[in-house]
């Protein structure tokens, strides 16, 4: 008896086998079984700038960083209201610009960018946004992600959006470790088929953004949590991380001004209006 309990007790104490490591064809299929199920969440899932063509898009992004883009949003309308076109930006007289972004930050580098775009776009490509990202990459201020967010959504041209959400998510799901943006667009570019790659993004993102937050993810509100290998990384009560949700899954305004007519959120407020 004694023995018995003994080895009972031996076992119980014994470490725990390590979890076998999953096959590279296991990881694929469980990423394209996250984007099938984010794709029934986000259905609306759109990019979050609000834009009317090609060059909208381009400046808006560039702005974009190191800031929201419901700051954006609300600071592009008055911005493109004194600067419709290429030629109108290039001409631009920078202390005026300066003001007019400075909500969104490094408002002086970002004058720099946007006029110098501007001027390339007027002289090297008739005032017309190229749809090549060898020209895109190019330009003053953009950069692949730039690039691929203005291909992806002005000209339907497949592309993998990296950005900060989109990094973290990734390495979350054990899809890539890489840490480098080219890296990851890479790993991402030989699992999914090309024409899933600009959806991808937007539901990767919507999903950063609105839930599997950076500091604190709602996890026992994750509609994906049994395919996360991360999940208990944040809260997983359910009341709890319910009340961690954003835009419109916590029934808050979304980040656009003008968003889509399927989205499901209400819009975002103009600058001044929050």
């Amino acid at each position: 008896m004694k023995a018995a309990k003994a080895a009972t007790t031996a076992k119980a104490a014994a470490p725990r086998k390590a979890p076998k490591a999953e096959s590279h064809l296991a990881m694929v299929r469980r990423a394209r079984r996250i984007n099938r199920e984010l794709a029934e969440v986000y259905p609306y899932a759109h990019p979050e700038l609000d834009f009317r063509n090609p060059f909208e898009l381009l400046v808006a992004t560039v702005l974009s960083a190191q800031t929201t883009d419901l700051r954006v949003n609300q600071t592009t309308p008055a911005l493109f209201a004194a600067y419709p076109t290429p030629e109108d930006m290039a001409a631009a007289v920078p202390e005026e610009m300066e003001e007019i972004i400075r909500p969104t930050g490094f408002f002086r580098a970002k004058t720099k960018s946007l006029m110098g775009l501007s001027a390339a776009l007027r002289d090297e490509f008739g005032g017309e946004v190229p749809g090549r990202l060898d020209d895109l990459v190019k330009l003053p201020g953009v950069g692949r992600k730039t690039a691929n967010v203005v291909l992806g959504n002005a000209f339907g041209v497949p592309g993998i959006t990296v950005d900060t959400h989109f990094g973290r998510l990734v390495r979350r799901w054990k899809w890539t470790d890489e840490e480098d943006p080219v890296k990851v667009e890479a790993v991402v570019a030989g699992i999914f088929p090309k024409s899933e790659w600009t959806m991808l993004s937007h539901r990767v993102v919507f999903h950063g953004r609105r839930i599997c937050h950076a500091r604190k993810p709602a996890c026992g509100a994750c509609p994906i949590a049994p395919l996360c290998p991360s999940y208990g990384e944040g809260e997983t009560d359910p009341e709890k991380a319910r009340k961690l949700l954003k835009y419109e899954m916590g029934g808050y305004p979304g980040q656009r001004l003008s968003p889509p007519a399927d989205y499901p959120g209400k819009p975002a407020p103009a600058l001044g209006a929050e």
